[in-house]
This record gives C-alpha cells, structure tokens and sequence, in this order.
C-alpha cells in the first residue's frame, strides 16, 4: 500500500491566442513538486509551502480548497499531508493555481486508490481555481491532467477534448517580472462583444485545431490571432505589442499572452527557432526596468505525474 508521493505539476499555457477559457497546454520545462502523505489521523493539513509566500490554511490556499472538495466527496477513513514546492511563479500567467490545485487532487487520489477518473478530479480542482480566479474555468486545469493541447467543450458537464501535438511544436515564454491577478485581468474584459469580432474568432479557433490535427503549421500562423481578449489586457503587460511585432518578425508562428498574463508565449516550428525567439524577447526587455525570465519547452505529452514513490 503506498503511503505517500511526489508528483510532477506542470505549468501551462491557457487561451492560446484565440482560444479564451477553453483552449490550454502542458509545458515540459517548468512545474511545481507536491508530496501527498497518507496519514491514520483524519483530515487535511497543508504542513509546508515553499518558494512564494503563501498560506497553509485550507481555506486560502488553492490546493486546500480542491482537495476539501475531493476529500469531503470521498470520505475516506484516512487523512492527508500536503507539501508544496512551488516553482510557478503566482499570478505569472502560466497556470500556478491550476499546478496546485490539481496536484493536491491528483495525489489525493492516487493513494485512495484511483477512485474518480479526469473528468471528476478536474471539477473537483476547478474549486480551488474558483478561489484564484473568481471564476469556474478549466483551460489550465485540463492539459495538466491530460498532457498536450486540450480543448474544453463545456464546463457544465464537464466536457474535455484531446487535441494533437505537432511533432515540431515548441513554445517559448517571456516571463515580465511583474504580478497580474487573474480576477483583475477578468474583470477588465468587456460584457458584450461584436458580431463581427465573435465571427473572426470563431474561426480563428476552429482553424487553429484543425492545424494542430494536421501538423499545419502555415494554417497555425493565420490562426493565433486574438481580436477579443488581448487588447484589453495588453495594458498590462509593459512592451507587449513591441515583442508581439520583434518576434514576429523573428520567424515565430504566433504570439499572444499566455493566461491572464504577464507571460508572453510564442510558438514556434523546431527548437532552432525557437531559441531565435527568445533572444528576441531578451533583446527588447534588455534596456528596460522590468526584470524578466525566459525559457524554451516542448509542449508535454505526460501532463501531472509521479516522480518518487
């Protein structure tokens, strides 16, 4: 019987440009590291939180919130252990909640013995990302559970496709040393949007994944474009549309705000161009105030999952 695990949570890009609050993917380069302890005594305990100065309590810490959801479903004749190592920066924009709130129900239930399967353990984290971000959604949640590019067909019932990764596929990401809360960038966002725009959209989206399906990489570069979300939220993220147009330029296939931002994403065919991109992200936030991060990843096949027994 195992008692206790160390699992893998993968950071993610959310939206992809023309995908809002349905379309996500896994990254390989970045993750948090949980362990999940079975414990004789009943209950949940959050015992330790490393890298970022967040709170043990249950109630306020996301991965609390999901696994009260999973546990008081379950009703298991145990308790549980929570350590968080996180190395996903809050409010970074590439799914730091999400990491947590699904590794805390990931864990939770391997060592019950695999009781709920993806679907129920994505709503079941869908209740700690309510906590972040003021809102059910779960274009993050769900490529960390499946791994690769998931599209979210509906959130009640929960319905979850699988798409494709292109063999050639990689991302590269500018990380803006700055916090941008997802409730806020939500709450900025417009009630109502034109016909037009919906129309454009629309397309934009269902041309993106059938790219992905067909490794259509001309196809993607027409695609990742966000005529509805990222001109409100550009505002803020200093020197947005100077990195959109240098990297751009550079030869990357589409580039956008990852999540709710800061991180700026780009995708690009094959790592040679995709390391170019980078060091054209670098050179235009080189002579500037912000701090910032980069890196270059290939989009995970494996999603959240063991390390250590």
């Amino acid at each position: 019987m195992i008692n206790e695990i160390t699992i893998f949570c993968p950071a993610t890009v959310a939206n992809v440009a023309c995908g809002f609050d349905v379309l996500g993917f896994c990254l390989d380069a970045i993750g948090d590291t949980m362990i999940i302890r079975k414990t004789k005594v009943k209950g949940l305990k959050i015992i330790h939180v490393e890298g970022f100065n967040l709170s043990c309590s249950l109630y306020e810490n996301v991965a609390g919130v999901s696994a009260l959801a999973i546990y008081e479903h379950a009703k298991p004749n145990c308790g549980f252990e929570i350590e968080i190592y996180k190395h996903i920066k809050p409010g970074s924009g590439i799914g730091s909640s999400a990491a947590s709130a699904m590794g805390s129900v990931f864990g939770i239930n391997v060592l019950l013995g695999h009781l709920y399967n993806k679907i129920e353990l994505t709503n079941f984290a869908m209740k700690g990302e309510a906590l972040a971000s003021k809102s059910d959604h779960a274009d993050n949640l769900a490529p960390i559970i499946y791994g690769g590019f998931t599209l979210v067909r509906n959130t009640s019932p929960l319905d979850i496709l699988q798409i494709p990764i292109p063999k050639d596929l990689y991302v590269t990401i500018i990380h803006p040393q700055i916090e941008v809360k997802t409730s806020d960038a939500r709450n900025i966002l417009p009630d109502t949007i034109s016909l037009k725009d919906a129309i454009t959209q629309w397309g934009n989206l269902g041309s993106f994944i059938h790219a992905l399906h067909t490794s259509d990489y001309k196809l993607m570069q027409r695609s990742l474009n966000d005529v509805i979300i990222e001109p409100h939220r550009k505002q803020y993220i200093p020197y947005f549309d100077k990195v959109k147009s240098a990297v751009l330029e550079s030869g990357a296939l589409g580039c956008a705000i990852s999540g709710s931002g800061p991180s700026i994403f780009a995708l690009s065919k094959g790592k040679t161009a995709a390391k170019k991109v980078e060091k054209t992200m670098q050179s235009v936030y080189y002579n500037t105030e912000v701090s910032y991060d980069t890196f270059v990843s290939t989009i995970s096949s494996k999603g959240i999952h063991i390390i250590n027994l």
